[in-house]
């Protein structure tokens, strides 16, 4: 009832500014259907959800929204969820982690997908974006072909103001062709906060509020996932059809199996320890899921490892906290390349970080070699905290 009133609220709060509210249709690409998840729903009677996103995922809001309404509407059904929202990741991430968090946990027939925030806020690279996207997509498909995978873009206030420039955010491109390519629904709810804004429904300052939505903002993406669902369901009604064929991969080194190397895998180890139950010992807080595990810990220098691994991309999950340094690296013994391991949020937490340090590999095997460093212009900054290796195999 809660829900409902917010909703009629603000729908009061849209005709009150605006002669007609736009409809959500608009903003639903039906590139593909979800035939095979009302397959599983009204017919198996046993339908598994997943979610893999980032913080606007992990939240309460539209998530739970959501999951309320299917088993309402849907009382016969016998659903399981799979809760993957990480705070801060992006689709690099996700490439990696859906593995563990999503398909370790059984079969799925269902997958809400978000990472355009992210992957704006943390600027993450076209290309890395291409690539991680079309990985999770193929990695999940190729696990279960049935399975109906939902894109969808969150707003932002960048996004809208890029379109209220006329310009689609890049985010968005990465999306749509993608989705296109595998005939997938796409929700572009970037697009959606910004043309209502425009056509005087609300305002992002006193209504939206934050990229991280106020509950009328939860509110409007719900009743939009509401939307596309009703819609596929009498689109199932009529066309029963449940094969699925996956198209050919469309981006050079996509990250299509993804996966964590646990930390004890690294070698020739020098100032580096494994903790085994790694916790903070400063006053700054960890992410649920980055803290109490195992981690390579090296807090002075010189330290070094060595990582091993078969594949044609690599990389380290970190946590970065306020005396993250710098590392140096290079894979087969090119030429040593740098990056620091200190991001614009490392004061505040050990933020999970996710970086790729080499793509596109010949296939085969290879070894990443990592020297860690302090930062000339902060020598209190000088650890390397590593949670898993990543790897494409």
């Amino acid at each position: 009832m809660k829900y409902i009133l917010l909703f009629l609220t603000g729908l009061s709060l849209m005709n009150s500014r605006a002669q007609t509210s736009l409809p959500s249709d608009s903003f639903i690409h039906s590139y593909g259907h979800l035939n095979n998840s009302f397959h599983a729903i009204t017919r198996s009677k046993r339908c598994t959800v997943a979610f893999l996103g980032g913080s606007i995922t992990q939240a309460p809001g539209w998530k739970d929204k959501l999951v309320n309404y299917l088993e309402t509407t849907y009382p016969e059904t016998v659903f399981s969820f799979i809760y993957a929202g990480v705070a801060s990741l992006g689709s690099v991430p996700h490439s990696f982690r859906l593995q563990k968090d999503v398909l370790d946990k059984g079969k799925i027939d269902l997958l809400f997908l978000e990472a355009a925030v992210n992957d704006h806020v943390n600027k993450t690279p076209v290309d890395q974006q291409q690539r991680a996207m079309e990985g999770i997509i193929r990695h999940a498909l190729n696990n279960n072909p049935l399975m109906n995978i939902v894109l969808m873009a969150f707003a932002d206030e960048d996004k809208t103001a890029d379109y209220d420039a006329g310009k689609e955010p890049g985010e968005i491109t990465v999306h749509d062709a993608l989705a296109r390519h595998y005939r997938l629904p796409f929700l572009n709810l970037a697009q959606e906060v910004q043309q209502r804004i425009k056509n005087g429904e609300f305002t992002w300052k006193d209504d939206f509020k934050d990229l991280h939505p106020s509950p009328f903002g939860q509110q409007l993406y719900f009743e939009t996932i509401r939307q596309l669902l009703v819609k596929d369901a009498g689109y199932y009604s009529r066309h029963k059809n449940t094969t699925r064929y996956l198209p050919p991969v469309i981006t050079k080194g996509v990250y299509d199996k993804g996966h964590y190397v646990t930390v004890d895998k690294a070698s020739r180890l020098h100032n580096f320890t494994l903790i085994s139950d790694w916790k903070p010992k400063d006053s700054l807080p960890a992410r649920p899921g980055f803290v109490n595990v195992p981690v390579l810990e090296s807090t002075g220098q010189p330290a070094t490892l060595d990582f091993s691994f078969t594949g044609n991309a690599v990389g380290i999950c970190i946590v970065s906290g306020a005396d993250a340094g710098i590392i140096r690296y290079n894979i087969d013994g090119a030429e040593s390349k740098e990056i620091n391991l200190y991001t614009e949020w490392s004061n505040s937490l050990h933020l999970p970080w996710y970086l790729v340090l080499g793509d596109d590999l010949k296939k085969g095997k290879h070894n990443l070699r990592i020297e860690v460093a302090a930062d000339p212009g902060f020598p209190e900054r000088k650890s390397c905290r590593i949670v898993h290796f990543l790897v494409n195999k």
